[in-house]
C-alpha cells in the first residue's frame, strides 16, 4: 500500500518512517508549514498547561524553560512531544478536546491556577470553552500559525495521476478540506475515486466527505498506530 503523507514538517518525516516499519510506502506532501510565534506570555498565574497538537508543546518549547507545572495533552503524540521536551508531569486524554476538558476537571485539585492552552491560530475545539463550562479558569495562547500550501505538491501530483490505489492520510477537518480544495483546482478529483481516506477522527472523515473517495476510513482510537493498522489491512 502506498500513503500519501499530508502532515507538515517534521511530524510527515515521523509518520513516514512509522509507515515504512510496517510496510506502507510513504509519499510525503505536507498541505501545511508552520511557523513559530514569538508575541505570546504565559500569565504568572498560569497552573497547567494544555496542548491540543504536538506543534503546541514544541512552540512552548522554544520559547519557555518551565517544565514542572502538569502539562494535559490531548492524545498520545502530543504527550510524546511533552516526553521528549521534559515536562514532569504529563496526563493524556483519549484525542479529542471533550476527554481533555474532562481529564483537566479531574485533577484540579493538582495545580492553582488558571490552564493555559499553548495553541495554533486555527482550532478544531473550544478547549477554553468547554473548561469554562466545567468551571475551570482558562486563557488561550497563540504559540504557533499553520500556513496552508497554494498548490497541490508536486509529489502529491504524482500519486494521485499513478493510476494506482491510494491511501490519503488526513489528521485534521482542515486539512481533509485543504486536499480536497487543491485536488479540485489541480483538475484531479477524478483520481479520488481510486483513494483511500483515512482519517484520524469522525470530524476529519466528515470534513472529507465532499468527494467521491472509493472509501472512507476511520481510525477507530485516534491514533497513528490505528491509521497505520487501516492502511496495512489493504481492504
Amino acid at each position: 500500500m502506498k500513503a500519501l503523507v499530508t502532515r507538515p514538517q517534521p511530524d510527515a518525516d515521523r509518520f513516514a518512517t512509522m509507515c515504512m516499519a510496517h510496510g506502507v510506502e510513504p509519499v510525503i506532501a505536507p498541505l501545511m508549514s508552520v511557523e513559530f510565534c514569538d508575541d505570546w506570555e504565559t500569565p504568572k498565574e498560569t497552573g497547567a498547561f494544555a496542548f491540543t497538537s504536538a506543534n503546541g508543546v514544541r512552540a512552548f518549547a522554544r520559547a519557555r524553560r518551565i517544565r514542572t507545572l502538569p502539562a494535559f495533552c490531548v492524545g498520545e503524540a502530543t504527550a510524546e512531544a511533552a516526553r521528549e521536551v521534559q515536562f514532569l508531569a504529563i496526563h493524556t486524554a483519549n484525542g479529542d478536546v471533550a476527554s481533555l476538558a474532562a481529564l483537566i476537571a479531574r485533577h484540579t485539585g493538582a495545580f492553582k491556577g488558571p490552564v493555559a492552552h499553548i495553541a495554533g491560530d486555527r482550532l478544531a475545539g473550544d478547549l477554553v470553552g468547554a473548561l469554562q463550562q466545567e468551571s475551570v479558569s482558562a486563557v488561550q495562547l497563540c504559540a504557533y500559525k499553520a500556513r496552508a500550501v497554494d498548490a497541490l505538491p508536486e509529489t502529491a501530483r504524482n500519486a494521485l495521476g499513478g493510476g494506482r490505489a491510494l491511501a490519503v492520510t488526513l489528521f485534521s477537518p482542515r486539512t481533509a478540506q485543504l486536499f480536497l480544495t487543491l485536488v479540485e483546482r489541480a483538475n484531479m478529483t477524478e483520481a479520488l475515486a481510486r483513494c483511500r481516506a483515512v482519517c484520524l477522527s469522525d470530524a476529519v472523515a466528515r470534513a472529507a466527505s465532499g468527494a467521491s473517495w472509493r472509501v472512507i476510513d476511520t481510525a477507530p482510537a485516534r491514533t497513528v498506530d490505528s491509521m497505520i493498522a487501516i492502511m496495512k489491512s489493504g481492504a
